[in-house]
């Protein structure tokens, strides 16, 4: 139990009041010894047991009474499951609200999602507390905006569902800096969130930043999490893989690739909607495939908890040379993962940019980058000198391969505007190295180990390495490296050698890529060369990547941020309730000018896992922490006042001393006894 005015409880002695005033008449009567009431003294002794008794009681009801009345006007909460951590009313009160897919889920036998039954027990809650000041914080814009009350919340869309990712430690980072610059005074911050790790990215070394950050506030921080942890086992998610348009001499069709991802196996008695399972984990289910309100269905049975299908056939009808389309599955717990939005079009020329200091390194970065494994495709590679760099026609390159110094002044901003256009760039090191650093990474030394070594680890589920659409594994293992550069910097490693020695990294950008590969593909540094399949794999997915930024029609992740276009984006699919400033975040298809965007929520929200209790507390440790798991649908108060039972309680303890005070009635004169 806590109280909304826990500040009055000071004044609980003073129902120890009744003690003392009746220690205090006690003192106030002498004895004297009289003969006379010897006689009156013996005939009262049978009595003075059940008038000890009664004083006592008289006592203890006053007590009662007055500690009653404090208790009352201390506003006490019943909180259930949620165990606030009381101090009074707050100074300031900061909210977060996690948006991403996820927490659309719904419960079982309700319509209410995860995110809408937060946003209730939220505002319900926060307006019981009361606060001096409220903040929200955007999930995916990470900006506190000051807010009049808690039901603002109900009517703001930074509290709506949306399709991005979100980013907690983002979200906490601001919700700091609030707490610094305006100097608050008490603060709570309030985390509405259903744990995926994706969102919370407990892995980042940022957490340890954040606590040690809150624990040097002078002022009291106290952190409740609502949560919403329990998972959607018979939820499936649908995303398309490709998207390729191929000219027949019939006309034209469309070749789609898709993914079902569902959490578990799935037996007679928890089958959707629409769908058909039986005992041993079969799934069939019809997909409808819209292209531009054409529609069509496939049913499909799989088992396990992934089905692909590879390279389905849609006929296009007429002269279509660009489009979008939607990909849907029955409803299920999750709406959010049961469409998937798509565009397509003549895949435009893939361009390279290549510098490098020697020939020995440009042939096998030419060939890589100059032949495509579509023959439709058209590559062109053109090389130059860095000095040479401000005379490129930017606009159709795709990808910048740079085995040379790193660049600095004037080159360095082409670059980096060229990366923020959604290009990529590839950075190998050169023979000598300076102290030049680009995106916050910079070469060392050059590195020889007494024996050639083999790479250790390195991603083959995403990114450049990962592996084909059949499955097969990119030959990373197989490379050969004799030397190697070292590498500073802030980055994410994709492949290692030993003792964690990064081989191939990527930088975290806002758009585009940035990447580093700590050796060249000359015979005296490694295979890569030789062995080329792992360098045109990786060089080939990068082009692709840049080439796709280039064309009309692209693939966006939610939270991506739109092109720049002169024209004004238009949406042409997708939720009729989204804002025009909050396009990016949602799924859809937007039109400006020429250019067609499919917005969708990222790969990682279809099978993303729950953070355990552990990892959690974990997470708080060392802070003032309180958590709450709640589940979708539940419209049961968290919190609730409950001052009226020690009113009543008051009033009980009243009418029992009153009762216990008066006299009792004496018998008449000859009654029998």
């Amino acid at each position: 139990m806590s109280f909304l005015q826990p500040w009055l409880l000071v004044a609980l002695p003073v129902a120890a009041l009744p003690v003392i005033i009746h220690l205090i008449n006690q003192r106030r009567f002498h004895t004297i010894d009289w003969a006379a009431m010897r006689f009156l003294l013996e005939a009262n002794r049978m009595s003075r047991g059940y008038a000890r008794i009664r004083q006592w009681l008289i006592l203890l009801f006053r007590v009662l009474a007055i500690a009653g009345l404090i208790f009352m006007i201390s506003r006490p909460l019943a909180s259930g499951w949620l165990g606030l951590t009381g101090g009074g009313r707050a100074d300031t009160t900061i909210v977060l609200i996690d948006r991403s897919p996820s927490m659309q889920q719904v419960g079982q036998g309700t319509a209410s999602s995860k995110i809408e039954t937060g946003v209730a027990q939220l505002v319900q809650t926060l307006n019981t507390l009361g606060s001096t000041r409220w903040v929200l914080i955007d999930s995916h814009t990470a900006e506190p905006r000051e807010i009049d009350s808690p039901d603002s919340i109900l009517r703001s869309p930074s509290a709506e569902a949306a399709s991005a990712t979100s980013a907690l430690p983002a979200m906490l980072q601001a919700a700091h800096d609030y707490i610094k610059n305006n100097r608050t005074g008490e603060t709570e911050v309030w985390i509405c969130s259903d744990l995926r790790a994706n969102d919370w990215n407990a892995q980042s070394g940022r957490w340890k930043s954040l606590r040690d950050s809150f624990q040097e506030f002078k002022q009291s921080v106290r952190f409740h999490l609502l949560a919403y942890s329990s998972p959607a086992p018979e939820d499936i998610a649908v995303r398309v893989t490709g998207v390729e348009r191929r000219t027949t001499g019939d006309g034209a069709v469309l070749l789609i690739s898709l993914k079902l991802t569902r959490e578990a196996n799935w037996g007679v008695e928890d089958s959707a909607p629409g769908t058909q399972s039986n005992a041993r984990g079969k799934l069939r289910l019809p997909v409808r495939f819209e292209i531009e309100g054409a529609t069509s269905e496939l049913p499909v049975e799989f088992e396990g908890r992934e089905f692909e299908l590879k390279d389905h056939h849609i006929p296009l009808a007429g002269d279509h040379p660009k489009g979008w389309g939607r990909i849907s599955i029955p409803s299920d717990l999750n709406p959010a993962d049961n469409e998937y939005y798509f565009v397509f079009d003549d895949p435009p020329p893939r361009r390279t940019i290549l510098v490098a200091e020697g020939d020995e390194e440009v042939r096998p970065l030419e060939l890589a980058a100059g032949i495509a494994a579509d023959p439709t495709v058209k590559c062109e590679v053109e090389t130059v000198a860095a000095r040479q760099l401000a005379s490129v026609r930017w606009e159709g390159v795709a990808l910048l391969l740079w085995q040379a110094p790193l660049p600095s002044g004037d080159a360095a901003d082409m670059i980096k505007q060229f990366v923020d256009r959604g290009g990529r760039v590839v950075f190998f090191p050169p023979k000598l190295p300076n102290n030049d650093a680009i995106f916050d990474g910079r070469w060392t030394r050059w590195v020889e180990p007494p024996e050639p070594l083999r790479i250790e680890t390195w991603w083959g589920d995403a990114d450049l390495l990962a592996r084909t659409q059949s499955g097969a594994a990119v030959p990373v293992g197989e490379l050969i490296i004799r030397r190697y550069c070292g590498l500073e910097g802030e980055f994410t490693p994709l492949a290692t050698l030993p003792e964690k020695a990064p081989l191939l990294t990527r930088v975290t950008t806002d758009r585009g890529g940035v990447y580093f590969c700590a050796t060249t593909s000359s015979m005296d540094d490694a295979s890569l060369g030789t062995d080329g399949v792992a360098l045109y794999v990786m060089i080939q997915r990068a082009l692709a990547a840049g080439a796709a930024e280039l064309g009309n029609s692209l693939q966006l992740n939610a939270g991506d941020r739109f092109p720049t276009t002169a024209d004004a984006w238009t949406k042409l699919a997708g939720s009729e309730d989204v804002l025009s400033n909050e396009y990016s975040y949602h799924a859809g298809v937007y039109a400006a000018g020429e250019r067609t965007l499919a917005v969708n929520r990222a790969a990682q929200e279809d099978d993303a896992p729950i953070l355990n209790d552990a990892q959690v507390a974990g997470l708080f440790s060392g802070l003032d922490f309180a958590r709450v798991d709640d589940q979708a649908g539940n419209v049961t108060s968290l919190t609730r006042e409950v001052w009226r039972l020690f009113l009543g309680a008051m009033l009980v303890a009243i009418v029992a001393e009153a009762g216990l005070c008066i006299p009792r009635i004496a018998r008449k004169t000859g009654e029998t006894q």
